[in-house]
């Protein structure tokens, strides 16, 4: 399955690790936090997919985080919450959340519901420009900007390398990125893709020769690894 970045918020530590565990069984990369002031440095500093986020939570709620986050991005929240009263859903979603799931719950639900939220939000906005120190990737013209010097992609090119720029420092497979970029079996794919990462490897050493972004891991697959000094 595609691979999707989950943060889960809540400050019940059993809830957090069922949760975790549970998405990451199915493929999900799960981060974790138990306050909203936690949870809102990593959503302002990581590219996420979704946010599971409790109501209840130690100094600022699951809906005050949610309106602040709702001030600068329309990241997909689905609120967790053992407050079932219709007030507290009407509230929850008016506010700018996408679903509300109250306690206790189907872990398969909760899995669809999130699902459901990350698709319309990925129809409903177009890709962001990924920033990383000097190193701009900018989806709207298949492009890479390092400081003052550009570099064009291929539709082909450009979708690995934004796939691995949105996950930094993070080991994906060949199949695991054939499956996440292109929904489709690897099958005898594996050439073409290192193919692709050899153009893509070049043409950002054409700009930045002081830095590997894109680096293999034997036997283990790609990551990208970004240049933040």
């Amino acid at each position: 399955m595609t691979m999707y970045n989950v943060l889960m918020v809540d400050d019940d530590p059993m809830i957090l690790e069922d949760n975790k565990t549970y998405f990451s069984a199915k493929g999900y990369a799960v981060v974790c936090a138990d306050t909203a002031e936690t949870a809102e440095k990593i959503i302002l500093s990581n590219a996420l997919d979704c946010v599971i986020l409790d109501v209840d939570l130690p100094g600022m709620s699951g809906f005050t985080l949610c309106e602040k986050i709702r001030a600068k991005t329309g990241l997909p929240i689905v609120f967790l919450s053992g407050y079932t009263e219709e007030e507290n859903r009407i509230r929850g979603l008016s506010i700018g959340g996408d679903d509300y799931v109250c306690k206790p719950y189907s872990l398969k639900e909760l899995e669809l519901r999130v699902q459901a939220r990350i698709r319309s939000g990925r129809a409903a906005e177009p890709p962001k420009t990924l920033t990383y120190g000097p190193l701009s990737i900018c989806p709207s013209s298949c492009s890479a900007i390092y400081e003052t010097h550009s570099v064009d992609f291929s539709s082909y090119e450009f979708d690995v390398l934004y796939f691995l720029a949105r996950h930094p420092n993070e080991i994906y497979t060949p199949e695991q990125i054939y499956d996440s970029v292109w929904k489709a079996p690897i099958n005898k794919g594996q050439k073409s893709l290192q193919v692709i990462m050899g153009r893509i490897r070049r043409k950002l050493y054409a700009v930045c020769p002081d830095h590997d972004y894109i680096q293999t891991k034997r036997y283990k697959g790609y990551l990208f690894v970004p240049d933040l000094e």
